[in-house]
């Protein structure tokens, strides 16, 4: 471990911070900054840059936004989650996936008005911020763990087909169109005769190179290689002839403080749109930020984070930007350059703020296909082929319920097929809670312990005993499929029962549906001349039990009291009233 990776790792050892500098994480990080340090950052910074301007613009075009917005994303974003992220390596920018949320979303709010597209993008910034601000002051950050990651998977490769499908046509030099994208797939299939082989070949040359800096340079900005290279073919050959398009002029100067001039009852949508785009968002910020503090043995405020990101979307909402996350790939290019703190986001900031005031003329003959290569190379990333296929091998269940995403943001769009995603793993959560695992128990041979009968079928099973456990606390939407499951394991167990054992040890909470379904069980199983015992269970399980009085009914079971204890009382008070053997006839 080096000495860096240590010390982090003794901080995050130490007490938690409170107050102010909680909220405020370079009053933590700041004082303990090492003057060789600075170097890195700085290298880091503008290396962030160098990757960041490319991929901008082409996120940009991708939300439906003339280019610099995408700029102003990095330039912005960054510089406000540098003030609050916990993460010392995340970066903030413009995503794929929000692009092409934005982009798809806003372009029916929009109604074809460019100023209005703008300040529906801005304002969906600011209402992401005011609910990372509510989230976090509700402490809301461990609801996102609800989100199942099958279902991020299948929504993920959804995702990239669509992003995909919007760029192909610009790789292939003609108009594309579609509002869907089986649409999509129609529109250009039709036009593939018209294809232009310049722009074609232009196209998978590029791709080409980014595929290749990918494998064998990772880290560096071989797109923006790639996008220097471009212009200046562009610029000096005849290739402009040939019906390349390209970005054109952007306008020279550091964005406007620009309020956006709409509110939110001026837009009918906007808040879906914005808790859709926080969601992906906060998960794979938090994800990438995650990933990158276990490498350098430090640990990230996944509450801190809301904060971050909030500040983030602010500060894009407020100067002509649109919702931005962190990602992991330009999260990887900060860290593989050295980046140590956030300040070389600041150093990122600072290096895209000179581009825009001095070099933004140099852009205006770079092709649109350039852009699209590098959309279709950065969404690649999005499809998971080997964690799909180990979903297949290990839970078909899963697989399915990850197919169902894939497929919703196909056939209904990607802001549709976020909230499909967030109601699907809902209702798994839901399904797997109101049908919890209900396990009838043996004695294991030679010893006083009990477990699972299926998965050890050479357990012995004590005559006139039923043992069974719920794996899972018992709430009321689940009380019912226990009682159901245990009725059906009585009438199916051959013999005459005479004691069923509770063992509680896996339930760490009951609520009141619980408890009554054990006073109705006590007297069910009672009218049969069977008698019901809990054991084993947890502290808050028996205060609830007793404040029902149901002790007086059950018996002790306490802490103490095991399965065992309760079947050799059962079985001496069995020996006991048992006959005694009348002698065999001579």
């Amino acid at each position: 471990m080096t000495e860096e990776s240590a010390a982090a790792t003794n901080r995050a050892a130490s007490a938690p911070v409170r107050g102010w500098r909680a909220a405020f994480p370079p009053a933590q990080w700041l004082p303990a900054y090492r003057a060789r340090w600075l170097p890195r950052d700085a290298i880091a910074g503008v290396t962030l840059a160098a990757y960041g301007i490319p991929v901008s613009l082409a996120y940009a075009l991708l939300a439906g936004l003339p280019p610099q917005y995408g700029i102003y994303c990095y330039m912005v974003g960054g510089l406000f989650y540098a003030l609050f992220g916990s993460s010392r390596q995340l970066a903030i920018g413009p995503t794929s996936a929000i692009s092409m949320l934005i982009g798809v979303t806003v372009a029916d709010m929009a109604g074809g008005d460019p100023g209005r597209w703008a300040d529906i993008a801005a304002l969906t910034a600011l209402v992401i911020a005011a609910m990372c601000a509510l989230a976090w002051l509700l402490r809301l950050s461990s609801l996102v763990n609800f989100i199942s990651e099958t279902i991020l998977l299948g929504f993920k490769a959804g995702a990239a087909l669509t992003i995909a499908m919007t760029q192909l046509p610009k790789l292939f030099g003609v108009q594309g169109g579609g509002d869907h994208f089986f649409e999509r797939i129609i529109a250009l299939a039709s036009q593939l005769p018209d294809t232009n082989l310049a722009v074609l070949a232009f196209g998978i040359a590029v791709i080409t190179v980014l595929l290749l800096g990918e494998r064998f340079l990772p880290g560096r900005p071989v797109a923006l290689v790639v996008v220097a290279i471009s212009i200046i073919a562009l610029s000096v050959t005849p290739l402009r002839n040939l019906g390349f398009t390209v970005v054109g002029a952007l306008p020279t100067g550091l964005p406007d403080f620009h309020a956006p001039q709409l509110r939110l009852k001026d837009v009918d949508g906007v808040i879906p749109l914005a808790f859709a785009c926080m969601l992906l968002a906060y998960v794979e910020s938090v994800s990438a930020a995650r990933a990158l503090a276990q490498a350098h043995g430090q640990e990230i405020d996944p509450r801190q984070e809301l904060l971050g990101l909030g500040a983030a979307n602010l500060g894009a909402g407020l100067f002509q930007a649109y919702p931005v996350a962190g990602g992991l790939s330009q999260s990887s290019v900060n860290d593989k350059a050295g980046a140590r703190t956030p300040l070389a986001l600041v150093f990122a900031s600072v290096t895209i703020a000179v581009c825009l005031m001095f070099l933004t003329g140099l852009l205006a003959n770079l092709p649109n296909v350039v852009l699209a290569g590098i959309v279709l190379v950065a969404v690649k990333g999005l499809i998971n082929i080997r964690e799909l296929l180990h979903v297949w091998r290990v839970s078909r269940f899963e697989f399915s319920v990850s197919m169902v995403a894939f497929a919703a943001v196909l056939l209904l769009g990607i802001l549709k097929g976020v909230i499909l995603a967030v109601v699907v793993s809902l209702l798994l959560l839901i399904r797997r809670g109101a049908r919890p695992h209900v396990a009838f128990l043996g004695q294991i041979p030679g010893s006083r312990s009990y477990s699972d009968m299926d998965r050890n079928p050479d357990n012995l099973a004590i005559p006139g005993v039923l043992v069974f456990r719920v794996d899972a606390s018992l709430l009321y939407f689940n009380v019912e499929h226990v009682r159901d499951v245990l009725w059906q394991k009585i009438r199916s167990t051959p013999g005459p029962l005479k004691l069923v054992v509770c063992d509680l040890s896996s339930s760490p909470y009951i609520d009141l549906a619980g408890v009554r379904m054990f006073e109705a069980l006590h007297g069910e199983l009672q009218a049969v001349g069977i008698r019901l015992r809990p054991v084993a269970a947890h502290a808050e399980v028996r205060d609830m039990l007793r404040a029902e009085g149901l002790e007086e009914r059950f018996g002790y079971f306490g802490r103490k009291l095991s399965v065992a204890d309760v079947i050799d009382e059962f079985q001496g008070k069995a020996a006991t009233e048992a006959p005694p053997d009348l002698p065999e006839p001579a």
